[in-house]
């Protein structure tokens, strides 16, 4: 058989060291704006928690040792003047660590160990595993010893202040190796009868299938196609608390949530080489829809919010879900989509419209997922384009599900609603030039430098020429060299690092790029992608991008980012191809 390739190089300081289904990764990143000097294995069951420390050890010395920490999708590997130390993962929840010429102390990252907080340690009677339990997490951690020496214990059973862990040396043959596990209670002892080798190369074997099944069109003009799909692989984690399927967390630094709209940009990445995971990704938050037909703001291990919403892209995302996918939805899948989306579809139209009113509102900027955008200075609770424009196109959706199943009068029924909505739309928030937001409390209608404002561009030729002309020349405006910038550059309240007032971020370039298609206007989509891609190219995956220099900004292994690069490069692939065959014909 032949040996899996390494796959990408890349910095644990950007993107952690993990696997698909992990709940743990190995990062130096411990929270937002947090980095420590050493590596630590970071959880994110019941939050993001640093729970052990990982320090390379001098063999002579016993003291920290200087190393160099490489990474691929395979393994990761301290390297020093004296030697190194590998690590892998066996599987989801088990890690095997060989050190040859340095040694390796593992202690509990918290210092004190309180009735309600920090990370007990004790040596296991029943099969001579290090066990640390971590109240953070509420899980545990044992380490086995496979060979070498445990040359030096700290802190078992030691209760209040106190470092606790082991230091492993190598014995004779200079060589030394453990597994370390996270459990819930208890299992049976630890044991394994693949070598280091073998566990190394199943990992790479694990991620290259992965890549060769969500992005096997990439090439040399692809360039950072398989790092996105190992942010993407790496940050899915298996079903636990309230993750209800396979999730693909936004990230697993601090933002390691599903949140109500980013869910959707993973699940179109997924759809064309792995529908069942794609269609789990779309299907997780409408798990949690309330009775009120709202979806949570978000969902992660142990907590799910509902003190916001997220605009709803939904009935766009699963257009081109279905688009994408390589078979159509069963019915029975297609009766449950239908009927979840019908049911967020009259959250907005009753929850979220004032009496009298035709246009719905968000009741924040959070609700709108552009949380701090220069359209809601006004006031929070406001009326905006955007809004109105996602919803039209939930409703055509609805209206093309409905009649797959045969709900006849309820398809024109949703289809009379969307044309009631654009009416509307044009005819309260489109001045003649541009679209404007409103209160929602009887506020005149004002213009904002936002690229919020410009969103309806998504209703593609469903707008009338002249709107959506108008619309493409305004975007065009906020375009850079790197990207679409939320905020106009000339605006005074452009902010290089503020968030949604300035910085790029990926599923506004994708859903702009969609509808500037929709709407005629290829070149200017073409030039949006082809920046964008390069952008990631350059920069990497971040959560949002500074749109006058291109750096990454705030969380640096973002799966919504890396997810739009796979979808705009897929599609520029094909684009390609389809160009070639047609001047081959020609």
């Amino acid at each position: 058989m032949t040996a899996a390739l390494p796959g990408p190089a890349f910095s644990v300081h950007d993107i952690p060291f993990s696997t698909h289904g992990s709940w743990f990764g190995i990062s130096p990143v411990l929270a937002e704006k947090i980095r420590a000097e050493d590596l630590h294995l970071v959880s994110h069951q019941n939050g993001m928690h640093a729970v052990l420390r990982l320090v390379p050890l001098d063999a002579a010395t016993g003291e920290r040792a200087e190393t160099r920490v490489e990474a691929t999708p395979g393994l990761l590997s301290w390297t020093g003047k004296d030697g190194r130390i590998d690590l892998a993962y066996e599987s989801p929840d088990t890690v095997r660590l060989r050190g040859d010429g340095l040694g390796l102390r593992v202690t509990a990252a918290a210092k004190d160990l309180t009735p309600f907080s920090g990370t007990y340690f004790y040596r296991d009677p029943v099969d001579g595993s290090h066990t640390f339990t971590s109240y953070e997490t509420g899980r545990r951690y044992r380490t086995t010893l496979l060979s070498g020496t445990v040359a030096e214990v700290s802190g078992s059973q030691t209760l209040g202040a106190g470092v606790r862990g082991l230091t492993v040396t190598a014995e004779a043959d200079g060589s030394w190796e453990v597994a370390i596990e996270e459990l819930d209670s208890a299992r049976q002892p630890y044991r394994s009868s693949a070598a280091f080798s073998e566990v190394t190369q199943a990992a790479r074997r694990s991620f290259a299938e992965f890549a060769d099944t969500i992005a096997p069109w990439r090439s040399e003009d692809t360039p950072a196609a398989a790092l996105a799909a190992y942010v993407v692989w790496s940050a899915t984690v298996r079903p636990a608390g309230m993750v209800t399927r396979p999730a693909v967390l936004m990230s697993k630094h601090w933002m390691d949530k599903v949140w109500s709209w980013d869910h959707c940009f993973n699940a179109l990445a997924l759809a064309p080489g792995s529908p069942g995971l794609a269609w789990d990704q779309f299907s997780l938050p409408f798990d949690h829809q309330d009775d009120s037909g709202a979806l949570p703001d978000s969902v992660t291990h142990s907590e799910v919010l509902y003190n916001f919403v997220k605009p709803p892209i939904h009935g766009w995302a699963l257009r081109h879900l279905r688009t994408r996918l390589p078979e159509p939805l069963d019915p029975a899948q297609l009766a449950e989509a239908y009927r979840r989306l019908a049911r967020w579809t009259d959250f907005w139209l009753t929850a979220r419209r004032a009496p009298e009113a035709t246009l719905p509102h968000y009741q924040h900027g959070n609700d709108s997922g552009w949380d701090n955008a220069t359209a809601f200075d006004p006031e929070r609770v406001m009326v905006t384009a955007d809004l109105t424009a996602m919803l039209i196109l939930q409703l055509d959706e609805l209206a093309r599900l409905a009649t797959e199943l045969g709900f006849l009068d309820d398809a024109r029924h949703r289809t009379r609603t969307a044309d009631t909505l654009q009416v509307a739309l044009l005819g309260e928030l489109w001045d003649g030039e541009r679209f404007l937001s409103r209160p929602a409390h009887d506020g005149t209608p004002a213009p904002s430098s936002s690229l919020l404002d410009l969103m309806p561009i998504v209703l593609g030729d469903r707008l009338p020429l002249e709107v959506r002309d108008r619309l493409a020349e305004q975007i065009e405006a906020h375009l850079t060299a790197f990207g679409l910038a939320t905020e106009h550059p000339a605006s005074p309240h452009y902010e290089p690092d503020g968030y949604w007032r300035g910085p790029i971020w990926a599923p506004v370039t994708v859903l702009i790029e969609d509808g500037l298609r929709r709407a005629g206007h290829e070149h200017l989509a073409n030039e949006i992608s082809a920046r964008f891609r390069a952008l990631c190219e350059t920069s990497g995956f971040a959560e949002n991008f500074d749109a006058l220099t291109g750096q990454g900004l705030r969380d640096r292994a973002y799966t919504w980012t890396a997810s739009s690069y796979l979808l705009l490069a897929r599609d520029h692939q094909h684009r390609q191809a389809g160009a070639g065959a047609a001047t081959a014909v020609a």
